[in-house]
């Protein structure tokens, strides 16, 4: 998942020709090819047996090792990816519907259960995904409890991932990724669990924690508000000004802030250093109102770009 150019896919032709403007399937994904190009970034237009190609245009993220057919048009390659997310999740569900956050699971090892923790991992790039759960799944704490990654994928976190997670009691981790459109209000309707990490190893220690029974909750994120930015101002005074318009909730001045771009974190914990409201400083602006957004020293602001606030607010470990 490249943050300025979205699902990039590398595809080693086999047999026959990919051209440019060719709808494809990729795994689960699918798209039209927009662009292709070769291993040194030049653009091609044709790609024959053997010729490893960048192709852009995807819906998401392939697996590595996913095999790719061209097709004769738009609709028969999402009807070709949707009947395969389709298998994929259908085999995935488990049949029991309870819900479970890594506090639960602490609760079971309390009571002196057997209990197994099941993960969804979603990255930004397959390295990290990899290399995460390469290192969750060294975890040893005995006998008594277990540890299972059931689904593992790059790109945004998704409607099917909280699917699958509130059926098979699954706790999803989001490295340096965020939830697609209302995802997250999803997840908190079903009961999923959804963390988010920017750092690997704070990943493995909140899992290691909970495998051994030692997790203590002490801070949960609260969102303060999302803001789309609609266009891009420079000052010499102040910099970047993200000219936006106020989503949900509301967005308050000096407030913490992540700057989210197709699905993907560019910028965590900035501040809100700046906010206006046409000539005018404020502390706040509400839903539905446009204002002006600079974040001090981050720069790489783009139209487009959502902007997330939030506080981490002190919560008690569960009795």
């Amino acid at each position: 998942l490249d943050r300025g150019r979205g699902p990039v896919a590398t595809v080693l032709v086999q047999r026959g020709t990919l051209r440019a403007g060719d709808s494809i399937v990729a795994g689960d994904a699918f798209g039209r090819v927009r662009a292709m190009h070769d291993d040194e970034g030049n653009v091609v237009e044709v790609a024959g047996p053997s010729f490893p190609v960048q192709v852009l245009g995807l819906t998401s993220v392939p697996g590595a090792g996913d095999s790719f057919l061209v097709v004769s048009e738009d609709r028969i390659a999402r009807q070709i990816a949707q009947t395969r997310q389709a298998r994929e999740r259908n085999a995935l569900l488990a049949k029991n519907r309870v819900k479970r956050s890594l506090e639960d699971f602490l609760e079971s090892i309390e009571k002196g259960e057997v209990a197994e923790l099941n993960l969804i991992i979603k990255g930004d790039v397959s390295g990290s995904v990899e290399a995460l759960e390469e290192a969750l799944v060294k975890i040893d704490v005995g006998d008594e409890v277990s540890m299972r990654v059931i689904h593992r994928g790059v790109g945004a976190i998704t409607k099917n991932d909280v699917t699958l997670a509130a059926a098979s009691k699954a706790v999803i981790i989001g490295f340096n990724v965020r939830p697609e459109g209302k995802v997250a209000e999803l997840a908190t309707h079903e009961g999923v669990d959804v963390r988010f990490y920017s750092v690997i190893y704070a990943a493995i220690d909140d899992v290691e924690q909970a495998l051994r029974g030692m997790l203590k909750p002490i801070y949960e994120e609260v969102q303060l508000g999302t803001a789309e930015v609609r266009e891009v101002f420079k000052s010499s005074k102040f910099g970047t000004i993200a000219g936006c318009v106020v989503q949900t909730g509301e967005i308050k001045r000096n407030s913490k802030a992540r700057l989210v771009r197709d699905g993907a974190v560019v910028a965590d914990s900035v501040a809100v250093a700046g906010l206006r409201r046409f000539k005018d400083d404020v502390t706040e602006v509400r839903e539905g109102f446009e204002c002006g957004i600079n974040l001090g020293n981050f720069q790489d602001v783009k139209v487009d770009d959502i902007i997330e606030t939030f506080e981490m607010r002190e919560i008690p470990r569960k009795s």
